[in-house]
């Protein structure tokens, strides 16, 4: 892993940034996960970033697929992937990963908001 991945780090990470920390420990794109585990690329992304969650059976294909626990997923708890970040030693670098965290959650709810709307927009225009 090159310093431009070096992100990972336990005291900022979600169940997304530790889904993708095991992936990417495990050498695998998000397409190669989705297709070990019968799910659509979508889904890896939205687990990813944080808009949904995997159900149980899923969590637990997670678990073995990735060679880590179910509690660290869900909690950053045991058996898990090592941090490439110690925040301790640079807090800057926490500061600046909670801003971009929130603004890439922003950015996503926006664009989320953004189909809805060309949505109704299309069915607008056509009913008219």
């Amino acid at each position: 892993m090159n310093a431009a991945e070096d992100w990972y780090s336990n005291d900022a990470a979600t169940f997304g940034d530790r889904l993708a920390a095991a992936r990417d420990a495990c050498g695998l794109d998000q397409k190669a996960l989705a297709q070990k585990l019968g799910v659509g690329l979508g889904t890896i992304e939205k687990w990813e970033n944080d808009l949904t969650e995997p159900r149980a059976n899923k969590l637990q294909m997670l678990s073995g697929v990735l060679n880590v626990s179910i509690p660290w997923l869900l909690t950053g708890e045991g058996d898990g992937v090592e941090p490439l970040i110690d925040l301790e030693t640079a807090p800057e670098l926490h500061e600046l990963m909670s801003e971009m965290r929130a603004l890439r959650s922003e950015m996503l709810r926006s664009a989320e908001r953004m189909g809805v709307l060309e949505k109704r927009l299309k069915q607008a225009l056509t009913v008219a």
